[in-house]
């Protein structure tokens, strides 16, 4: 029997199994009971690694290091990979005020934190932890607790820093909740008016490309080719069918127009108008239903690695008669196809063509879902390579005694990003299925968690003793109502923000899930959902290097 005791008690790499899978699992199982209608979810894993040290469990500590940092490498590397192409894409000047306000949530979170660290004595790095902590961002725990380390910090202790995170952290999600509970009182929203109002703006508001069916009666343009039409307009718009002769082509830019031609564009919203006075007025032929078309659309999924590196226009299985590309969906995001955009692995094309011109495209680009079921590992630890050598460079700044670095959950997020967007472009391929991305995301936090917890529970009892784990408590609620309180009212008075997008925003601003959750059950739609993704990605960079610019500058 005592073999069974040393296995949870003797340091070993059995016995750091065990203690893992054990806090890992407990914490995992705890994450999905509700409180209040709220779950934790993975961060339970935090809470059961303390209570497993405060009784006594312990490890190898340089397995635990390597643990807790190669957890937050995987986690972050896995996110940046995941929300890498709506961070670029909500980098647009459309998604500029969103961002701006996000920003500001971020900055008066940091401010706040700030005057407490000055009013009260606490060193830096535990306002850092509670600041993490009130704003429920896990890798600003990690960069933090980076910081300190790279800088050899005295004063405070890490697992100091990690406590001062647990205990702000549940009041930090039930006070974003609150925070939209009160400004749905402040201003006095019905959401039913609600709903019906965004029934009405989508319409004015959507980015996504729309199709039209327009008669030409341009004078100038019958007898020219159809590329004529390109030429005069600015941004990419596609023709998919063309209705010439009496027959319901898929033309090519050499096709010769016609008078009486019936057109139908893809383009976005706003170059309708110009559309219009261009080819001529709105026909009441629908191209799609008219009987005696033998085209069909069929949405085809980018499979084969080969085509990633050319631009579409180079690629010569493109340029044939019987089809048309029309639509690109990428991680949620529309965008109409054009010669000078480069494929990546999960894209979805929508393409109209005859039934062997659409079975030619599927050819090119794959089309097989079970490809995508085989990640290729070897672009994604070359990925990571290069964020740890990234996040390892030293960066002097003047009157800083020592080089900054944006350290291992800095630098694999930036690197992350990089690549889903220009990855194709060197031959690394980074993509992976939702379901691949999300079980490596999960296994890397739960591995940080669990390696924060077990390293500080033992000074959980002191962390109370004193009081401090009241204050904490008291700080990190005003560290997350006041900024989301200022910065919600600011939008909807200025920015004219709805209360569904505000409460999209502020949840993509604190990067916390279950606030999302929360204003999708409000909301009855996705609406909110739209603002979280649009500034979570900048979100999550700003509060990673909020955590360490605060530990680098005010130490």
């Amino acid at each position: 029997m005592n073999w069974f005791i040393q296995l949870f008690t003797e340091q070993s790499v059995a016995q750091s199994v065990v203690i893992y899978s054990l806090v890992i699992a407990l914490g995992i199982w705890l994450g999905r009971v509700k409180i209040l209608g709220i779950t934790f979810g993975v961060t339970w894993v935090l809470f059961v690694g303390i209570i497993f040290s405060y009784f006594g469990a312990a490890i190898n500590k340089d397995l635990e290091h390597f643990l807790k940092e190669f957890g937050l490498i995987l986690f972050v590397y896995s996110l940046g990979l995941q929300v890498g192409p709506g961070f670029f894409a909500s980098l647009k000047k459309n998604a500029l005020g969103n961002n701006v306000l996000a920003a500001s949530v971020v900055l008066l979170g940091v401010l706040t934190t700030l005057i407490f660290h000055y009013t009260t004595g606490y060193h830096i790095g535990i306002m850092t932890g509670v600041m993490s902590g009130a704003v429920t961002n896990t890798p600003g725990l990690g960069a933090a607790q980076a910081a300190v380390k790279d800088l050899h910090i005295t004063g405070v202790d890490s697992s100091m820093i990690t406590l001062a995170y647990a205990v702000a952290y549940p009041f930090g999600v039930f006070g974003i909740i609150f925070s939209l509970i009160i400004l749905k009182k402040i201003f006095g929203v019905n959401i039913e008016l609600e709903r019906e109002l965004h029934r009405k703006l989508d319409i004015f508001r959507s980015n996504k490309p729309i199709s039209i069916h327009l008669e030409l009666q341009n004078k100038q343009l019958i007898g020219q080719p159809l590329r004529k039409v390109f030429e005069l307009i600015k941004e990419p718009i596609v023709v998919s069918r063309l209705y010439h002769n009496g027959d319901i082509i898929t033309p090519t830019p050499d096709q010769v127009l016609s008078e009486n031609d019936v057109l139908l564009v893809l383009s976005s919203k706003k170059q309708l108008e110009q559309l219009k006075l261009l080819i001529g007025a709105v026909s009441t032929m629908n191209l799609k239903s008219e009987p005696g078309s033998n085209l069909i659309s069929r949405h085809i999924v980018v499979t084969r690695s080969e085509i990633t590196h050319k631009r579409l226009g180079a690629i010569a299985e493109m340029h044939q008669h019987d089809f048309t590309l029309t639509r690109i969906n990428r991680a949620g995001i529309e965008m109409v196809a054009h010669g000078d955009i480069y494929l990546q692995l999960g894209d979805t094309i929508k393409v109209v063509g005859t039934e062997e011109g659409v079975e030619e495209v599927a050819k090119a680009v794959g089309n097989s879902l079970k490809r995508l079921d085989h990640p290729d590992l070897a672009p994604i630890f070359i990925g990571i390579v290069l964020g740890v050598i990234l996040g390892s460079i030293p960066l002097s700044f003047p009157n800083m005694p020592v080089p900054v670095k944006i350290g291992m959950a800095g630098g694999p997020l930036i690197v992350a990003l990089l690549l889903s967007r220009y990855g194709s472009y060197f031959y690394l391929n980074n993509y992976t299925t939702n379901s691949a991305n999300l079980m490596i995301r999960e296994l890397g936090i739960a591995l940080f968690l669990a390696s924060v917890g077990i390293s500080s529970g033992h000074n959980l009892a002191g962390a109370f003793s004193d009081g401090s784990g009241g204050r904490w408590i008291l700080m990190g609620i005003t560290i997350t109502i006041v900024p989301l309180l200022i910065v919600g009212i600011v939008a909807h008075k200025f920015f004219r923000k709805t209360y569904f997008e505000i409460c999209g925003l502020l949840a993509g601003a604190s990067t916390d899930p279950p606030a999302l959750a929360f204003a999708l059950k409000v909301a009855g739609n996705d609406i909110p959902s739209a603002t979280y993704a649009t500034v979570y990605p900048l979100t999550m960079i700003l509060r990673i290097l909020a955590a360490q610019l605060l530990i680098l500058l005010f130490t």
